[in-house]
């Protein structure tokens, strides 16, 4: 495959991808894992969760990860150009004409229409997730302890991520814990 080959994919990917980073695990893995076999399901998984856990934009880092894995640094640069092509100039434009479109009824009802299948793209990501998690006594309670720190005490995402990271490296580099 040539860099230019690696772009147009990218591209692609960046043009259907509506919802953002969230949405992109199933995306990638009909591209590369079952069109193209270029890669395991398991590998973008992994890919995936380390994008989370990075600052920046989740598609632009997977996709810096895949296009390193495939082609090295000039792939993962390839790669992050290319998804981000189509959305940079859709911004652009859309600037452009904001105030024509605003209260345009049909242009509403498109974008209702793309949060729906976003949802939709966000509940299988998640589903994909959980299923190729190792999950054991410490992955239940870490979960269940992360959404009540959401969901009952209020904190903040940042906070919750922060807390139970340390709390995650406390609990699995204990001598004696499973790992």
């Amino acid at each position: 495959m040539s860099l230019f080959k690696l772009f147009l994919i990218f591209v692609k990917i960046g043009a259907i991808l509506l919802g953002g980073g969230y949405v992109i695990l199933p995306i990638m893995q009909n591209e590369f894992a079952e069109k193209r076999s270029f890669l395991s399901k398991d590998e973008l998984v992994n890919y995936y969760a380390i994008s989370q856990s990075l600052p920046g934009i989740v598609a632009a880092n997977i996709s810096m990860f895949v296009g390193y894995k495939l082609m090295g640094k000039t792939g993962a640069l390839a790669a992050m150009l290319g998804i981000i092509f189509v959305p940079f100039w859709c911004i652009v434009l859309l600037a452009s004409v904001l105030e024509v479109f605003i209260n345009n009824v049909h242009l509403l009802g498109v974008m209702w229409g793309i949060g729906v299948a976003v949802i939709a793209l966000i509940l299988l990501t998640t589903r994909e997730l959980w299923q190729n998690s190792k999950r054991d006594m410490f992955f239940y309670l870490i979960f269940l302890l992360s959404l009540m720190s959401l969901l009952v005490f209020k904190l903040s995402p940042v906070q919750t991520i922060i807390l139970f990271s340390v709390i995650g490296v406390i609990i699995k580099t204990k001598p004696g814990v499973h790992k």
